[in-house]
């Protein structure tokens, strides 16, 4: 294995250990895990707005000809304006600008995406002559319909307040705020969680700890060894410090 690719490698796997050392408590090995994921993100993202979104939107543009893209480079370049307090207020009438166009852009996707569609897929006729179809997972059944109209009119009488959630009201506003769209984005949430957990263990498994421990393996190399060991003992002198600072604050309470 490389120089390089053995540098990568163990640092990776640090930075993965240290993401999970949080579970123990916050400590200053998942301080510097944070702050490099914020740090290597941000500058990730300007590189990308640089190339993606600069370079052929506004210099190309200008390049051809389109002399009017000087207009939103200047607009641009006033939001710089923000880091100076003198002159900060300037930065208001791009970032107003911004905002009202963005605000008419979203507004009708908005309302076409998650409002309209919503409101058509739920005026469809319930299938009374196929109501339970091939089985309960047949989505063309009447009782899959069914359920799309009681879970929609159940949600609508949760945001309901100008009535008190009590009695059948009440019970029928629980079963809106438990309906199955909010337990699937939860659910979503969490698998994609677990995704990230099962990828960085099976990095830890495959690509570290088979090439640092396993000699039969090609790309073995010594140097693990040593690097795991000088890791092992960092984390043990943190642990000893946090031990002798947990009993000195003791005994001076005593």
């Amino acid at each position: 294995m490389d120089l390089t690719t053995f540098i990568w490698t163990n640092i990776a796997a640090f930075l993965t250990l240290a993401t999970f050392s949080f579970l123990y408590k916050d400590n200053p090995f998942y301080k510097i895990a944070e702050h490099l994921v914020v740090g290597v993100s941000a500058g990730y993202f300007v590189i990308i707005l640089w190339h993606n979104t600069l370079v052929p939107n506004l210099f190309h543009r200008l390049a051809d000809g389109a002399w009017w893209y000087f207009i939103p480079g200047i607009l641009g370049l006033m939001m710089w304006t923000r880091f100076s307090k003198k002159h900060g207020w300037i930065s208001r009438w791009p970032l107003a600008l911004y905002i009202g166009i963005g605000t008419g852009i979203a507004i009708p996707l908005e309302m076409s995406a998650k409002v309209n569609k919503q409101l058509y897929a739920s005026m469809t006729a319930i299938d009374w002559g196929n109501f339970w179809g091939s089985g309960l997972f047949d989505t063309s059944n009447g009782l899959s319909d069914l359920i799309i109209i009681l879970g929609s009119v159940a949600a609508l009488i949760y945001f309901f307040f100008s009535k008190a959630h009590t009695g059948a009201f009440g019970v029928v506003a629980k079963f809106g705020i438990l309906m199955i769209g909010f337990g699937a984005s939860f659910g979503y949430t969490v698998m994609a969680r677990i995704s990230l957990f099962i990828n960085r263990i099976q990095f830890l498994d495959k690509s570290w700890i088979h090439v640092a421990f396993d000699e039969s393996n090609a790309n073995y190399n010594s140097w693990y060894m040593i690097i795991f060991f000088a890791l092992v003992l960092l984390v043990a002198g943190y642990v000893i410090k946090e031990i002798m600072s947990h009993l000195k604050s003791r005994r001076a309470q005593e």
